[in-house]
């Protein structure tokens, strides 16, 4: 499966939400899985996008043919648009699927991790934080996904804030020092997406 991470600035807030959800029209795209979005709890402005695609050709194919048709809603709404590409790797927690419509909260972690401790990372993630973020309450679902060049995506998808504030700040610190992640993580970004039932596809 095939991860696509959106996050743009949006210059016309309201104008870009109506774009978003002209978005619907990629039901029926042979290969599509789910797309879901919404906006940074901390930087209103900023939007986030996750999309799920079966794999790279049928994403591929459709950036082709019908890609432009839908954007064009959205055009002069945002700026700074960054996207990034990253293939599924496996589940926080057991049966991912791209489904946004039991949760509010999306919190995305976005790691450049030193190449001579990729293995080492991947493996902590499995070891430490899966079973960490899986035994919290609230937390229904999340996807591990790589890029090219060290990259990698936690994706862990949340009933509501506050079951994801239950998780904070102590049980984190507690993780990072567990799994070794100064000496494996070379920059990481993160964010915490209040999402738009509206973008939902």
């Amino acid at each position: 499966m095939l991860v696509k991470w959106i996050r743009c600035t949006a210059v016309d807030r309201r104008g870009f939400e109506r774009g978003q959800r002209k978005w619907a029209g990629l039901l029926g795209e042979p290969g599509f899985r789910g797309q879901g979005g919404g906006w940074s709890r901390e930087r209103p402005d900023v939007a986030h996008v996750f999309a799920f695609w079966e794999n790279r050709v049928f994403y591929d194919s459709f950036m082709a043919r019908g890609h432009e048709q839908l954007a064009a809603a959205q055009s002069g709404t945002y700026k700074d648009a960054q996207v990034k590409l990253f293939e599924y790797r496996f589940d926080v927690k057991t049966g991912f699927e791209p489904v946004f419509t039991d949760v509010d909260v999306v919190r995305v972690a976005h790691s450049r991790v030193h190449e001579d401790r990729v293995e080492h990372f991947s493996l902590m993630q499995r070891q430490v934080w899966n079973p960490a973020m899986a035994g919290s309450p609230g937390m229904v679902r999340g996807a591990f996904g790589e890029a090219p060049g060290h990259e990698f995506l936690v994706l862990s998808m949340w009933q509501s804030s506050a079951e994801r504030g239950k998780y904070r700040p102590n049980s984190v610190e507690r993780l990072s020092l567990r799994a070794g992640i100064e000496e494996d993580v070379a920059a990481l970004a993160g964010d915490v997406v209040q999402l738009e039932p509206s973008w939902t596809v």
